[in-house]
């Protein structure tokens, strides 16, 4: 991801959800119950999946995280698919993979819960890259195997891992974002015929000291159910609004005119608003903790149940995108 001092009102126009909002978030469906450790499972995730070691994109090492995806969605029992493609970067053409894993819902329309598993290129062969991009990871599949072994109501969820979001030079049409302007691209001309209720991504949510920052280049609806969902869960405290935009996954979703929001905590470093852990070898599973990423896991899952039966999307609104 990278952080950028874009006026606050190019993003004015992000999507809004075509439906009315409810002041009282419901309970039930959306809870956790008591004694479900999400959060340590999800670091047991996290855990598991930093033992590949550094996934940089286009590299065997990315290949082989995308195929851990892959069966550790299948041994949960989530049908799953690898999309395998070749885009442009600054060193030429590249292979990259997202790895989608579909649960069916019982209303129309689909959620899409992303997060990138590639690696920063450059830092080191020791690189764990565990709260960026692996608590991202860890939340997703501990989700999906919650999701998918407790009956439920509502659309249809897909667990998209994404491939190509760290940039090698620069991000540009042809530098990071690869996985992400894929599937934004794929839900926009139509190969998936299902209308997008939202996109929640999430990055850098496993910090000790969890302070989720949510940008200004999100919409507005979804930014206000997940402050509901935050507040319905008693961790309102945990999240706050970031000063200005950052450029993540989400951003290709928005361009193509799909709802979307980003949860991340883009303040990972030894004191509040350091973010001195991001990007190098400091960025290790002992900064990360259970309690942060069941504090992000429990407001996901409200989320989820808030938004079922809310209708689908009107027509989409486009967002300018930072390469414009």
């Amino acid at each position: 991801m990278n952080i950028r001092g874009w006026a606050l009102g190019v993003m004015a126009g992000a999507c809004l959800l075509a439906c009315r909002r409810t002041s009282e978030p419901p309970s039930g469906a959306g809870d956790v119950a008591p004694g479900e450790d999400v959060g340590e499972r999800a670091l047991a995730e996290v855990a598991r999946f930093l033992r590949l070691g550094p996934r940089v994109a286009g590299t065997p090492g990315a290949a082989a995280a995308a195929d851990y995806l892959a069966q550790r969605l299948a041994d949960l029992g989530v049908p799953v698919e690898v999309d395998k493609f070749r885009d442009m970067s600054p060193f030429g053409e590249m292979v990259f993979r997202n790895v989608v894993g579909r649960l069916a819902g019982t209303e129309p329309g689909v959620i899409v819960l992303a997060a990138h598993y590639d690696t920063k290129a450059g830092i080191a062969d020791a690189f764990q890259g565990a709260n960026d991009s692996g608590s991202g990871v860890g939340l997703l599949l501990e989700l999906a195997r919650r999701l998918q072994e407790t009956p439920r109501n509502g659309p249809a969820v897909w667990f998209v891992f994404l491939d190509g979001e760290e940039c090698r030079v620069r991000y540009g049409p042809h530098d990071g974002l690869h996985g992400s302007r894929r599937m934004a691209a794929q839900l926009a001309a139509g190969v998936e015929h299902h209308p997008v209720r939202a996109v929640v991504v999430v990055d850098m949510i496993g910090d000790r000291d969890l302070r989720v920052t949510i940008p200004r280049n999100v919409s507005p609806e979804l930014l206000q159910m997940v402050l509901e969902a935050a507040r319905a869960e008693g961790v309102r405290a945990a999240f706050g609004l970031h000063a200005g935009a950052i450029l993540d996954d989400h951003q290709p979703f928005l361009d193509a005119g799909f709802p979307a929001v980003l949860l991340i905590d883009f303040e990972y470093g030894p004191v509040p608003g350091s973010n001195a852990y991001w990007h190098t070898m400091d960025d290790t599973l002992d900064k990360l903790s259970a309690e942060s990423l069941e504090t992000v896991g429990r407001v996901v899952l409200r989320f989820l149940h808030m938004l079922g039966g809310r209708g689908t999307t009107g027509p989409p609104t486009r967002n300018r995108s930072p390469f414009r």
